[in-house]
């Protein structure tokens, strides 16, 4: 297990990677720091093999993320003349849609802008009961190109809704709709019902799990009949590998299997 002091914190405990957006008192706004850090973390998650899954959470102050931290963005465009999109190496968090293994946001306060990027960008969503989510970009002159994927998550009309208004939502309307898995009542719930996912995660076959995450994004980017096509040839390592073969034996002799990811 590791933890470092930066405003994101990074722990990696028996399969599950858990970062922390630490910034409370700016209701864990996206500052540059912030933002370079979490890229740095995606490479660094794709490249470790102890790592099974990821939890992507934040500090407790009732926000999830609040987004882009605007303070520092106005300080950017006074001192450079720069948007302080132009700061960054991954403006829009693309990086982290391409991260091959699941990442699990743990929402534990209100999601916005920023906020709302990272929820997307995640594969199985965890929120909080009584909070809101939106897009709120209209309401600052900000754009949300990155809101387009969600598309393949929401219905067209809520979408428009969504980035026209600029209005939060109640996260019961984002789970009534498929975009949010669970809502717990209490932060440390939250984190709780995460965790338990991950670790069922953790322990079933990587490769599957691999490939599962891979044709899903795969069918969003090709459409139906060329995302089977994609799905039949991520899953040709899968029926060729060495868990393919452990798991029938594993459940034939009565013991939890053990996989290698090969």
């Amino acid at each position: 297990m590791k933890k470092d002091d930066t405003p994101v914190q990074y722990a990696v405990q028996d399969g599950v990677a858990t970062i922390s957006i630490d910034r409370p008192a700016q209701r864990n706004a996206l500052s540059i720091a912030i933002c370079e850090r979490l890229l740095d973390l995606w490479d660094e998650v794709e490249r470790d093999d102890a790592v099974r899954v990821i939890i992507l959470t934040s500090a407790d102050c009732g926000v999830f993320s609040a987004g882009m931290d605007l303070k520092e963005a106005a300080k950017v465009r006074a001192d450079s003349g720069k948007d302080m999109l132009q700061m960054l190496r991954d403006p829009f968090h693309q990086r982290m849609r391409k991260v091959s293994k699941p990442i699990i946001a743990a929402m534990t306060g209100h999601f916005t802008a920023g906020g709302m990027v990272l929820a997307a960008n995640s594969d199985i969503r965890v929120g909080l009961r009584d909070t809101l989510g939106g897009i709120s970009e209209a309401k600052v002159g900000r754009g949300s190109p990155w809101g387009v994927p969600m598309l393949w998550m929401l219905p067209q009309p809520f979408m428009m809704e969504l980035m026209l208004t600029g209005e939060m939502h109640p996260i019961e309307r984002f789970h009534q709709l498929g975009f949010v898995n669970y809502v717990e009542a209490t932060p440390d719930a939250v984190r709780e019902r995460a965790m338990a996912i991950a670790r069922t995660i953790a322990d079933n076959a990587p490769l599957t799990v691999w490939a599962a995450k891979k044709s899903i994004g795969a069918a969003m980017d090709l459409g139906c009949e060329r995302g089977l096509e994609a799905a039949c040839q991520y899953h040709e390592r899968v029926y060729s590998s060495a868990d393919a073969i452990e798991g029938p034996r594993a459940f034939a002799e009565k013991r939890a299997p053990r996989w290698i990811g090969a």
